[in-house]
């Protein structure tokens, strides 16, 4: 008998049983029914989507079954189909399905004269940020490389050194989202028993509790000038519950200013407008919709996903609006034309958290395949896969400066001894004090973007650069989940909400 070796086991035939064979085969059979599956053109339409099945001879429905999981068994059953009978056999089929579900699902529904009317406004408002981010940036291009490797390092130095400051009970239920007010005093917490809480930070001591849901609240959003320039008594906070409100409230009053129907499902994510007329709540309706402040009117219903849409997030500039859903498809929507920017498709589960970076050409998307994925919206393609987590991705959020919060401190005036004739001179001039001005603003604003951080429900925070996204600092919390993440406007503080009803704080060493 000769050797064993791997080429005379790769030629030799017989060291695999006819059983296995055929188990080999059956495998390598279902993951090419799968994949063909993922590509077959499937009505959207419920009605539809039961008519096909009924043409087919399936049952139209199966008890406790929502629409999305039937169109789900109607993709399974046609790829059977499709393989019992051969590739050849259903490919006129599938074109003559194609060409008619074209025909017959594209339409336009006619806008009402308040949407033309806020588009209108959007773009006007939206412009002229876009012209002002651009020429920031080429200023930015402009640095001298050296200069960025400075900055970069004192910026990622600082990252590193965000430790646990305390954890706060924060609710009788798990804490779904943290998001800190544009002062960086106040932090909103909403739970799954319904309220929005308000507590003052670092000191974690309760303000007021916002009671207006009867559901659980999935998301809470702060108005751009809440607790800046906005009047205490006007709208300075969103929310949205599970029994498909979106509540606003003033920070005065413990019950809604006004509440906002239309959802026919749960409420997951809200986010405002960087204008503040208006606001965008996702919901498990499989809509998004975009609501005046003002008017509490609802503007739009946008359809687009085939299942529950779970984020939704506003671009920096307010032109464009980005929504993912439990369909594992993310799309990013130009508010000025409705129409479909970019398509972010790659993640192979449910979508829960989306966030612009600050230079309003790239976003960060999380899901339940325990990735981070960065798109780029010039290119149109991704742009990198991070293995974030080992459990869901929950939260997303770049760190965005506020220069209201940009502390210059003076270079000392101490005199200095000329050493060679003893003469005295001041340490600093008016004209050196001017630059060292502009180099601190300088570095300011190119550190807006520069990282964020992410939540999992692996119970950890971790902190990314944004550029070259490599993880910089991970955090542990007391929780088995971190339902929400959010970073202070100053870059001194980072939230998280948890499963167990905590929201944590954390700081630098040095500001502790």
């Amino acid at each position: 008998m000769s050797d064993l070796t791997l080429d005379t086991l790769v030629d030799d035939g017989n060291y695999l049983t006819e059983r296995a064979r055929t188990e080999n085969k059956m495998i390598l059979d279902e993951l090419e029914r799968k994949k063909k599956a993922r590509t077959m053109a499937v009505p959207t339409d419920d009605n539809r989507v039961k008519a096909k099945l009924r043409e087919i001879g399936e049952p139209i429905t199966l008890f406790g079954e929502r629409a999305a999981d039937r169109r789900d068994r109607l993709i399974y059953v046609l790829s059977q189909i499709k393989a019992a009978r051969g590739d050849d056999a259903m490919q006129i089929d599938d074109e003559s399905d194609e060409s008619s579900e074209e025909e017959e699902e594209e339409f336009y529904t006619e806008g009402s004269v308040d949407l033309l009317e806020a588009r209108r406004r959007i773009a006007d408002y939206s412009l002229p940020r876009a012209q002002k981010r651009i020429a920031q940036q080429r200023l930015d291009s402009k640095m001298e490389l050296g200069r960025i490797v400075d900055i970069r390092k004192k910026v990622f130095a600082e990252v590193k050194k965000f430790s646990n400051l305390g954890s706060q009970i924060g609710d009788e239920r798990p804490i779904s989202q943290v998001r800190f007010a544009p002062n960086n005093k106040i932090l909103a917490t909403g739970s799954w028993s319904g309220s929005v809480r308000l507590w003052n930070v670092p000191a974690c001591t309760p303000i007021r509790t916002l009671r207006g849901h009867s559901d659980r609240v999935g998301g809470v959003a702060w108005h751009p000038r809440a607790t800046l320039s906005q009047s205490p008594d006007a709208v300075n906070l969103v929310s949205g519950g599970g029994e498909g409100t979106v509540n606003l409230w003033s920070l005065n009053s413990e019950q809604p200013i006004s509440t906002m129907s239309g959802h026919e499902d749960r409420v997951c994510r809200v986010a405002f407008h960087p204008s503040g007329d208006y606001v965008a709540s996702a919901s498990f309706d499989t809509t998004w919709r975009l609501w005046d402040v003002n008017t509490s009117k609802e503007l739009l219903l946008q359809e687009g996903h085939s299942k529950e849409v779970y984020s939704v997030e506003f671009q920096g500039d307010g032109a464009l609006v980005a929504s993912g859903g439990l369909d594992a498809i993310g799309r990013i929507w130009d508010l000025r034309t409705g129409k479909t920017a970019m398509v972010l498709d790659g993640h192979v589960q449910a979508i829960f958290a989306m966030a612009f970076s600050p230079n309003g050409y790239q976003i960060a998307t999380g899901a339940a395949d325990d990735t981070i994925r960065l798109w780029d919206l010039r290119a149109l393609h991704p742009l990198y896969t991070i293995p974030a987590h080992t459990s869901n991705v929950s939260d997303i959020r770049f760190f965005n400066a506020n220069d209201n919060f940009f502390k210059y401190t003076p270079p000392s005036t101490d005199v200095v001894m000329n050493a060679s004739d003893g003469d005295t001179k001041p340490r600093d001039t008016p004209e050196t004090e001017s630059t060292s001005h502009d180099v601190a603003l300088e570095e300011w604003k190119y550190r807006s973007g520069l990282f964020f951080a992410s939540s999992g429900y692996d119970g950890l925070v971790k902190l990314w650069s944004a550029d070259d996204w490599q993880l910089q600092r991970t955090l542990s919390t007391d929780a088995g989940k971190v339902m929400s993440v959010d970073i202070s406007s100053d870059g001194n503080m980072i939230a998280s909400g948890t499963y167990n009803r905590n929201f944590q704080l954390f700081t630098p060493d040095d500001i502790l």
